[in-house]
C-alpha cells in the first residue's frame, strides 16, 4: 500500500468536486458533495493486464468452479445500467453509464451453493473487498468493461471491474481478477484498515465505529 500516493488522490478528488452543480438531494446520501469529474483513487499499482490475457475465476462454494474471458463473456446478456457511485471521500458523481454483464447471470454458470455465503474480490493489484451474495444479485451490480460506451479505461479499472451501486465505491472492486465464494464473512483490504464492512452510503458506514 502506497499511503502517500493515496492520500494525494483523496485531495485531488475533493478538488474535483464541482460546488454549484444543481443538487438533487433525494439521490444524494448525507455527507457526500456532487461532482460532474471522474476521480481517480487507487493503491497507486497499475495491473498490466488486457482485454486480451484478462480472465475472471470463480471459485469456493460453488457447484462449478470456472473461469471467464472475453469471449466467454460474450454468450451473456449484454446490459447497459445507470446509477449513481459514491465514494467514501465524500464524492458523488450521478448518472454513471457503465455496460458488461450481471454478476446474478455469471453466477448462474457456477452455481453457488447457498445465498447466505459471502464473497471476496479479489483484484489484479492485490487489493481485496468482502460482500454477502444477496447484496450482487440486484439487477444493477455489474462486471463491467464499458464506461460511456467505450472500454474501461484502465485507471477506472479496465479491462474489467465490479460495479455495487448500494455501497461505497471501495466495495466495486477494480481490475476484477477472482471471485471467491465462502461461507464466513472476511474483511478485506480497506475493512481490516478500520473501514465499515457493510458500507452502505444511505447510513454513513464509512469506518467501523460509525453506525
Amino acid at each position: 500500500m502506497n499511503k502517500k500516493n493515496i492520500e494525494e488522490k483523496i485531495k485531488i478528488a475533493k478538488r474535483g468536486q464541482n460546488k454549484n452543480t444543481p443538487i438533487d438531494f433525494n439521490r444524494l446520501p448525507s455527507g457526500q458533495t456532487l461532482t460532474e469529474k471522474f476521480p481517480v483513487l487507487d493503491l497507486g499499482i497499475l495491473p498490466d493486464v488486457t482485454f486480451e490475457n484478462w480472465s475472471l475465476h470463480i471459485y469456493g462454494e460453488v457447484e462449478n468452479e470456472r473461469s471467464f474471458n472475453f469471449e466467454d463473456l460474450k454468450q451473456l446478456p449484454f446490459v447497459v445500467d445507470v446509477s449513481d457511485f459514491h465514494c467514501v471521500t465524500h464524492w458523488s458523481k450521478f448518472d454513471v453509464n457503465w455496460g458488461g454483464v450481471r454478476l446474478s447471470d455469471l453466477f448462474n454458470g457456477v452455481g453457488i451453493i447457498d445465498l447466505n455465503h459471502y464473497v471476496t474480490f479479489h483484484s489484479y493489484d492485490g487489493y481485496t473487498t468482502n460482500l454477502p451474495v444477496k447484496c450482487l444479485l440486484d439487477h444493477d451490480v455489474l462486471l463491467a468493461f464499458q464506461l460511456d460506451g467505450k472500454s474501461l479505461a484502465k485507471e477506472h479499472g479496465g479491462p474489467a471491474r465490479i460495479v455495487v451501486p448500494k455501497r461505497y465505491a471501495w466495495k466495486s472492486a477494480k481490475w476484477i481478477k477472482a471471485i471467491e465464494i465462502h461461507k464466513d464473512d472476511r474483511p478485506g483490504f480497506w475493512e481490516v484498515r478500520g473501514y465499515h464492512n457493510d458500507a452502505d452510503p444511505w447510513f454513513e458506514q464509512r469506518y467501523a465505529n460509525e453506525d
